[in-house]
Formats: structure tokens, sequence, C-alpha cells
């Protein structure tokens, strides 16, 4: 059945008021009518408990960097200092602990019945691999990356306390049973969509607002689970988390519906398996889809998703039904695996493909740029492979791999600045505009820059201080400095956003331990580094980094193509948001 669109608006009285506190800000925070200030939001994927063997495992730090602070470091070198998430919010404060802004003593209940445990009791709190701002601007997401961890949560940007927090479903989808990779605000706010990557689910989060589009309740909704994996089975249910937050407010949420097996079922509307080696050995055409962990779901002003997938092909949801519902499919040949960037421009939906997160990873070169038709895809389910994509741009060095059937079978000359010849497209956005689809380069520190119109693709280079090869660019200066033998200037760009007035682009940039693909984003300026466009938004340069550090944490690893790091700075910023105040 179709689900509804909009959000949900109930008048209670006293909500309103008494629900959530508004915090003291200070007089950098406060806004007045019409203003254009925003916050930029980091996520640090390291871990902010100490005397950890592995990176990534346990908790994680949020940046958060006011925009006046920021202009005042452009112009002076004053450096912004993140704000808190104490209540008070005040520059200096920061970062926040993720295990701070979900207390330990949170409760588990599945279905609304207490299981006994604790949050404290279960692994995996961790590795913040990204936020995002609902369109409300009001409140982000939090995704918790800890393979087997699975956790999902929603901070109220205004007074950064936490809203509520999840548990993805455990499936027997490869290897750890659940993982949240990543999640998606629908268009109007009403959902937010879950990236179960090892559990080979997309899952909704269904969300209520009252008039004030305050959220009032959020509800897993299991009924509306797509499996997109072979074999399913639900081997743990979703689950929620209740009691106090950091702030001494109680947390929403609840668990509901019952998984509908059709959903989980093994064959697309075409008849074919929606991944390969399936029972009814009916492997999709044109390469099929090898392995279907989810990467990033990428959600249109229609809302269909785009599922990306980690060896190649595509899958297309209507995510208004429930159960969601496949609409259209690719395989690998026709749209390659293991891309994340994903945007929307004039109803096109732009999406790459980049190199595995997997060992595998390391000697692939990926840079592939794909659109297709939004509309295209409101009367489906549409026959297998149609409409056709248009490949906007394929590297020709790319390797045979992922899908793609052309190239060498591997490329060994590692991740070092001036040395290798990979490629790794990964973070995209569009300009205010609309006119230019900017793409990053993880390994080159390049930006691939896309006419919308006109398809003519055009880059520009995060190392140097114009973006054209003249000069010395921001990152030199913020680079991590204690190891002799670690590259410098390596700003190492993964996700990106854009400023509401369109004046910047702000990149997540990746440190020297890199918790996740440590084969392509060693980078030695962790942080946000600061893109002021140019040429209309054609082109930019890197002008500031907005540094995060960590030197809590002390796991070490090695790091494959690159420099084996011994210095005491663990930072790893993947993620970045924006929200406008």
């Amino acid at each position: 059945m179709k689900w509804l669109r909009k959000p949900i608006n109930l008048v209670l009285i006293g909500v309103a008021t008494t629900l959530f506190s508004i915090s003291q800000v200070t007089v950098s925070q406060a806004v007045a009518p019409h203003d254009t200030s925003y916050e930029i939001w980091g996520s640090d994927q390291s871990n902010s408990v100490p005397g950890l063997d592995s990176l990534g495992v346990e908790g994680g730090l949020i940046w958060i960097w006011d925009s006046q602070d920021l202009e005042q470091q452009i112009e002076s070198g004053i450096p912004a200092q993140p704000l808190g998430c104490d209540g008070q919010n005040r520059p200096g404060d920061g970062p926040c602990d993720v295990k701070v802004v979900f207390p330990p003593n949170l409760a588990e209940y599945d279905e609304n019945r207490p299981t006994g445990k604790t949050l404290g009791d279960l692994p995996g709190l961790g590795r913040l691999h990204g936020m995002l701002t609902d369109p409300q601007h009001k409140y982000l997401n939090v995704n918790l990356f800890t393979p087997g961890g699975g956790y999902v949560g929603i901070l109220d940007g205004e007074t950064k306390e936490a809203i509520a927090l999840f548990r993805a479903t455990a499936t027997n989808g490869s290897g750890p049973e659940r993982s949240v990779h990543m999640s998606f605000w629908n268009s109007d706010g009403s959902a937010l969509f879950v990236a179960n990557l090892h559990g080979k689910v997309l899952e909704r989060i269904d969300i209520v607002r009252n008039q004030q589009d305050q959220i009032i309740d959020a509800i897993y909704n299991k009924t509306a689970s797509l499996g997109v994996g072979k074999g399913m089975e639900v081997l743990e249910s979703a689950k929620v988390y209740r009691g106090k937050n950091a702030h001494n407010h109680d947390l929403v949420g609840q668990v509901a519906g019952d998984y509908d097996p059709n959903a989980l079922a093994d064959l697309t509307p075409s008849g074919d398996c929606k991944e390969n080696g399936c029972a009814a050995d009916n492997d999709a055409s044109q390469g099929g889809r090898a392995n279907n962990l989810i990467i990033c779901p990428i959600i249109s002003s229609l809302d269909h998703a785009y599922i990306t997938l980690a060896g190649g092909g595509l899958l297309v949801a209507d995510t208004t039904t429930t159960p969601m519902s496949l609409i259209g499919e690719y395989g690998s040949e026709v749209i390659n695996g293991a891309g994340c960037g994903g945007v929307e421009a004039d109803g096109n939906i732009w999406l790459n493909a980049g190199v595995s997160a997997s060992d595998a990873g390391a000697t692939q070169s990926t840079f592939t740029v794909y659109t297709l038709e939004d509309q295209a895809f409101t009367n489906g389910p549409n026959p297998a492979n149609s409409p056709a994509p248009v490949l906007v741009y394929k590297d020709p060095n790319n390797t045979a791999t992922n899908g793609n059937t052309s190239g060498e079978a591997e490329n060994t000359t590692g991740q070092f600045p001036g040395m290798t010849t990979r490629h790794d497209s990964h973070g995209m956005i569009a300009t205010v505009s609309g006119t230019y689809i900017h793409t990053t380069d993880r390994i080159q520190n390049q930006m691939q820059v896309f006419n919308s119109q006109t398809l003519e693709r055009t880059q520009y280079d995060l190392t140097s201080a114009d973006g054209q090869g003249t000069g010395v660019g921001a990152c030199a200066a913020a680079s991590v400095t204690d190891d002799s033998d670690l590259p410098t200037n390596d700003p190492a760009p993964d996700l990106i956003e854009v400023s509401p007035d369109g004046k910047y682009l702000f990149i997540a940039l990746r440190g020297p331990l890199p918790v996740s693909v440590g084969h392509s984003s060693q980078g030695s300026c962790p942080g946000v580094g600061v893109v002021e466009l140019m040429e209309n938004g054609a082109s930019g340069r890197l002008v500031s980094v907005l540094r995060s550090s960590n030197v809590i944490d002390g796991a070490i690893a090695p790091i494959a193509g690159g420099h084996d790091y011994q210095g005491g700075e663990h930072s790893d910023t993947h993620g970045v948001a924006i929200r406008r105040k």
C-alpha cells in the first residue's frame, strides 16, 4: 500500500513548550530574522575511547563550527572554535563525544518491550560515518558504522541533544549481521531511510512532527523494509533505546510492524535474482549484481531511492509504498559498483562509481559518472536496464573491476600523492543553482566538475592556492607534522556539502589513519576543507581548513599503498553537514 508522503502534524497541548527546552546561546550563535548564518557539522570516525586496539569501533566526535567564526578564520587566521553539546553550546567546548550524547544507561526495547540490556552492554556504538540535515534544517541523523553495531540516531540541531536512537535489523546478509553505512532523509522530512549495508536491507523510520515541525515520534517501521540480498532471513529485530539523554530529556521512538517475507524474497519484478546466485539461478542481465551490500540510497524529490551496490548494479525503489518496492533494476556492466555520490539536478539523478571499500579496492581505480531521469520511474516497475543511463564520464584508465569490462585488471601504484595514477570518485554535490556538479577524487586530491546542462567536464585541484596549480593550498599549513615520512598537503577529499548562500563548498578531509577505505583515503589535514567557489560555481580553490584533532585514540593500523603513520593524530573526518540557523 502507498505510505503517507507528507509529515504527520499533531496538535498536542504543551508539546511545543515542554518536550524540548531551548538552550542558552552565545552572541556568535544569535540569529536575527532572515539571517543567513549556518553551522558546519563534521563527522569524525576516530575512537573517542582510549586504549582500544582497533580503529573506529567505539564512539566518535561531532565537530560543529559557526559560519561567523569560519569567516573570521578566513579573514584573520584566528581558528574557529568548535561548539559543545552540553546545553550551553559554547565555542571552545567541542567537539561532542557520541558516547556522551547517547548515554550508556539508555534501555533497549524490542517492539516497545525492554530486553533487559542497556546501550552500555552492547558493542559497536562507534565510527561516526556521517550526518545529514533534514529538509527543515532542524535535525540531523547520526550514522554509526561499526560493523555489527548498526546504530542510527537523531539529534536536535539547535540544542545539540539526542532525540532518538535505533539499532538496525540483523540478517544473514553478509559477514557482520548489520551495519548502518548512512541514512538519508526523504524530500519532506517525513521519513529517514537506513542503508543497512551488511544486513542488505533498506529500512525506513517514519517521522512524526507537530505543527512547529518538531519531531515528537520516530517509528522504525519493520513492515516497510526491503531486502536486496538472496535467501534472506531476519536474525534479530530492530531495536529502540529509551531513557534520558545528556540534557535529561526523554528520547522518543518505537519499533512497529512485521517484516514482509515478500519484500525479503529473492527476485526482482522482472524475475531476476536481486543478487547473483539466488535459488532461482537467474542472474540479472549485463553483468548481474555480484554483492548487494547497500552503499548509498540516494533519495530523489519524487522519493525514489537509487540504491548503489558494492559489487555493481543499481536497484531503484519506491519509498512511499509499504513495504518499499522495486521500480528499477540494472546490472553491474550498465552501472558499475561502489558509488556513493548522488545528487539531483533539473530532474536528473547523478550517480558515480568508485573503488571498493574492501581490501580488493587497494588495486582498483574508478572514476565514472552517470545520470538517470527521475520521472522515468514514476510508472514502474521498469524492464531491466531501462531506461538506459547516460554515461557522462568514464576515466579511460579505470580498472576492469566492479562491473567495468575494459581496462587493466589492477593498478598497483598505491595512493602516495604525485606517484599514484589511481582514481576514486566518491562525494558529489550540486551548486545552489544546479548548474554544476562537483565530484571528489579521493586519491588525486582533485574535483571533477560537470555542467549539468552540457555535460562538459572541467577540474580544479585542492592542493594549490588558486586550484589551478599555482601556489600552495590551505591544507599544507594544516597538515600533521609529527611523522616526517607522512606526505603533507594531502587533503584526501571525501563527502561534500554546499553553503546556503552558494559561496563555499565544505568537504570532509581525511586523516593519516583513515578508519574506512584506508587504501584510498589517507590524508594529512583532517577536518573540513572550505572551498571558495569561482566562475559562478564552475571552479574553486581551497581557502581554509576547519581542523579537527583526536590524540585520545591510540589504535594503529597499516595503510595499504600509503604510509604506515606512527604519530598521535587519529582524527578522521568522513562526512560534513550544513545546518541553516
